[in-house]
């Protein structure tokens, strides 16, 4: 079975964790802040703030901005629960905008509606939440200018994203938004096993994130309430958790990031020849917002159903008895039973259940090789024949 992903560790990457598990610290040491650094250094933003997973950081990420209960929270619903679950955490109501047709990301025209009629009727998001889907970045230009009309913050959910660029700067610098979030999952472009950062340029944003991820504690005297009585005080100032990442996953993620730049390159080249290979199919191919440099961790076609004599599940189980190690991502989470409790209904977002009923994404891992990719689009091709 060829997966739909997969991630590389090398020896190098043993090395750098055997040294951490010879050293001092499994936990609380040096290696988290440097892979810290390694993202900062990346993205140009101005802090970064390592934590145990993505959703980790989502939740951080929305606490630092005040997000609770009263608030409202909108995203994109073809994305992992994740980006919208984040809300719920912390007592606000989630809301979806649909998708552009040929990006699949939060359509900026669709945002811009929503907000007008969100206004009108004092219904407004404190905070957006755009995905970088299969990481192509979003228009964060249009999101961004439309935040300082109707007075929202952003989270850039970019955990597909990194090492990827929009207007020629690094994903994660936050230049258009509060805070960017990144998955290092192992089927992602870099991985720590479990991981996640949350990345901004507020010094305040970066400070309440760090507390949140750890208890709410502090050592820090100048934050306590009255004294330090010693050495050993520490105090909890606020309700947080336990979002911490171990020195073993940091100590990865900076020998992995020191390919991050291989990893992508690698994935625009199988893109590249996905394309011309897959061109002549009743397909549509992955389409590149201008001004923008995909992470490419996912590679989604859309089946052109009406030209086929097959269904769609019929061609993706096709795919993965032929050894195909096809996925789908993502179900629209606004048709999961879950939300459908809190009352959104099928064809609420018309957009991203077309796109649920065409996807699939084919194998893309920067590993892949030539002759890998060549069985999988011999086997769409024979599928898709018949």
């Amino acid at each position: 079975m060829i997966p739909y992903g997969k991630q590389e560790i090398t020896q190098q990457d043993i090395d750098s964790i055997v040294d951490v598990l010879k050293s001092d610290f499994l936990t609380q040491g040096p290696q988290v802040p440097a892979f810290e650094a390694s993202l900062t250094q990346h993205t140009g933003a101005g802090y970064a703030v390592a934590v145990s997973s993505a959703t980790s950081a989502l939740h951080i990420a929305c606490m630092a901005l005040g997000l609770g209960e009263g608030d409202r929270l909108w995203t994109t619903p073809v994305t992992f629960v994740a980006s919208a679950n984040c809300g719920l955490y912390c007592g606000a109501q989630v809301d979806f905008v649909d998708i552009d047709s040929r990006t699949y990301n939060m359509c900026p025209v669709k945002l811009e509606s929503k907000l007008k009629q969100a206004k009108a009727t004092g219904m407004l998001p404190k905070v957006v939440v755009p995905v970088h889907l299969c990481g192509q970045p979003c228009d964060m230009k249009a999101i961004h200018a439309l935040s300082r009309e109707y007075g929202f913050s952003i989270i850039e959910d970019a955990s597909h994203a990194i090492g990827g660029e929009y207007h020629d700067a690094p994903i994660g610098n936050c230049e258009y938004s509060d805070i960017t979030v990144f998955s290092f999952h192992p089927v992602k472009i870099v991985t720590t096993a479990e991981g996640g950062a949350a990345l901004t340029n507020s010094k305040d944003l970066a400070e309440k994130m760090g507390l949140y991820r750890s208890h709410g504690i502090t050592r820090d005297a100048d934050k306590m309430e009255g004294e330090s009585q010693g050495g050993w005080y520490y105090q909890q100032i606020d309700l947080g958790y336990n979002y911490r990442m171990t020195e073993l996953q940091a100590a990865l993620g900076v020998s992995q990031m020191g390919r991050l730049n291989d990893f992508v390159s690698a994935r625009h080249r199988l893109a590249k020849r996905y394309n011309e290979l897959l061109a002549n199919l009743p397909i549509v191919l992955p389409y590149q917002l201008e001004n923008t440099y995909s992470g490419l961790h996912l590679y989604v076609i859309r089946l052109r159903l009406d030209e086929i004599s097959l269904s769609h599940k019929q061609v993706f189980d096709a795919l993965r008895e032929n050894g195909i190690g096809v996925n789908l991502h993502y179900i629209p989470v606004h048709t999961q039973p879950y939300y459908q409790k809190l009352g959104f209904s099928l064809g609420d977002y018309p957009e991203s259940e077309r796109y649920y009923e065409e996807a699939i994404s084919l194998p893309m891992f920067h590993l892949m090789t030539d002759k890998q990719q060549d069985k999988v689009v011999s086997v769409l091709t024979e599928v898709l024949r018949v």
